[in-house]
């Protein structure tokens, strides 16, 4: 079904622009705007010239430096300059559709066009591009395609050179894809042809502006009080904390929550392709990849920051997602001194978690036997938390566990919890329990020591313990 768009009227004013916009307009199109025939926010082609037309015609009138900020003078301003182009077009349209021209050329002038609503709609997650004529959403969990549409490829052409050029990035034939992210922290990927056959493609995974605490996840029946309870106990400790999950099943929110647990008089340090993490700590020094330049210099990966950050003083360092090589030197890392660290990488499981270590870091370059690298991430690691998406939309943590040594050439692994699905409600939602193996963690000493005496009830089977829906 069409996302509604809730958008408020933009309010009268009395402020007059400076100067007369219409002499170096272009002419007014020449045929009248219709009824838009996609109603959730009149993206049309048949008033799509109308819009580009006021659009352009503002903006010429405007001696600018640098990007307009929507505040009531900008708006103010635009609403008196977008009035004067509406007369200079002759174009007869009934209020309300007005009102919504006049909001898709707000959006235009000063947001990301058509997906604008989509942006500020804090029910919607990820915002996803297929082509100037098909956008989707994820929404409550549920991905559903929208009624907004661009214009033409130019138009998403436009919308993304909106959002890297503030940042320093390209993207061009040669280079036809580009990590960046909005100024509010949303992570972008934009991928464009040739790569992207069915034209230019933008994929945003929003994030909250409201930051999510445990409480909030335990709400939400991710996770289980004495998950949460056993979560903090493992931070504060300073165990080595890796976060296993597909893709979009709540990773980087998950380390965001439990980087909230660090002590404030810690120093951080996190390192980021696309800076994403909101830590809500005193100490923090935030390290973002770089691209290289046109001739091909100036490239600044993870592996490099991850290297310098030990020059830093850290006391904890977050890698926002290990991919590839960088992968051995945070396990490096860990295994010297900078207990506490945390990071997130894709897997399925806690034991394709370890097998994906093991390929990254053998994408070092570095002849390493396979035994050994095994020794490093028993050694280095403590505990993998797995998130997982569940198929209602959902997002959980299904397991916790202990990674406890080497055995032979096999790494060890015991599960403290785990989460059993039990089937589904009325609703279609996935029920399910908590429960826990019975065991205590061979690391409990190291939690006494930090003055975390859990009770023995957190790890009896079976644990009476499941997430509120």
């Amino acid at each position: 079904m069409p996302i509604p768009l809730d958008r408020k009227p933009i309010p009268q004013s009395t402020v007059q622009p400076s100067g007369d916009p219409t002499p170096a307009s272009p002419a007014p199109p020449t045929e009248q705007a219709a009824t838009p025939s996609r109603p959730s926010n009149g993206y049309s082609e048949q008033n799509a010239k109308l819009r580009n037309w006021i659009a352009e015609h503002i903006m010429s009138g405007l001696s600018i430096s640098g990007s307009l900020e929507r505040n009531e003078q900008t708006m103010a301003l635009l609403h008196e300059r977008f009035v004067l182009a509406l007369k200079s077009a002759n174009a007869s349209l009934p209020p309300e559709q007005i009102q919504q021209v006049e909001h898709q050329v707000m959006d235009e002038i000063l947001g990301f066009g058509p997906i604008e609503p989509l942006l500020a709609d804090p029910t919607i997650t990820e915002v996803m591009v297929n082509g100037p004529k098909h956008v989707f959403v994820e929404q409550k969990g549920h991905v559903t395609e929208t009624d907004i549409q661009f214009d033409d490829d130019a138009h998403v052409y436009r919308i993304i050179d909106r959002i890297i050029l503030p940042l320093g990035r390209r993207i061009d034939r040669k280079w036809p894809m580009v990590d960046a992210r909005l100024p509010d922290g949303s992570r972008v990927n934009a991928i464009i042809p040739p790569t992207a056959i069915d034209g230019p493609t933008i994929t945003i995974r929003k994030f909250s502006k409201n930051k999510l605490t445990v409480e909030n996840l335990i709400e939400f029946g991710s996770l289980t009080p004495s998950m949460s309870e056993f979560l903090r106990a493992c931070v504060v400790g300073r165990l080595n904390i890796v976060v296993s999950g597909g893709t979009g099943s709540g990773k980087t929110t998950l380390l965001n929550v439990l980087s909230n647990f660090i002590p404030d008089h810690d120093r951080i340090v996190t390192i980021e392709d696309s800076a994403e993490l909101q830590l809500a700590k005193p100490h923090v020094v935030r390290l973002e990849t770089r691209p290289a330049d046109p001739d091909g210099s100036g490239k600044v990966m993870i592996r490099d920051l991850v290297i310098n950050s030990l020059r830093m003083r850290p006391e904890r360092i977050i890698v926002g997602e290990c991919r590839s090589a960088e992968a051995l030197d945070m396990l490096q890392a860990m295994n010297t001194g900078h207990d506490g660290s945390l990071t997130t990488l894709h897997a399925n499981t806690p034991r394709d978690a370890i097998s994906r270590l093991e390929t990254m870091c053998l994408m070092a370059g570095i002849d390493f036997p396979i035994k050994v690298i095994r020794e490093q991430i028993a050694s280095a690691i403590d505990l993998i938390v797995q998130q997982s998406r569940m198929r209602d939309g959902s997002r959980k943590v299904v397991q916790i566990t202990e990674v406890q040594g080497m055995e032979g050439d096999i790494v060890v692994m015991q599960d403290i919890f785990r989460y059993v699905e039990t089937g589904y409600d009325a609703k279609g939602k996935v029920m399910g329990q908590v429960q826990t193996t019975g065991i205590r963690p061979k690391f409990t000493p190291r939690l006494e020591a930090a003055g975390f005496f859990l009770p023995a009830e957190m790890f009896q089977k079976p644990l009476n313990d499941t997430p509120r829906r």
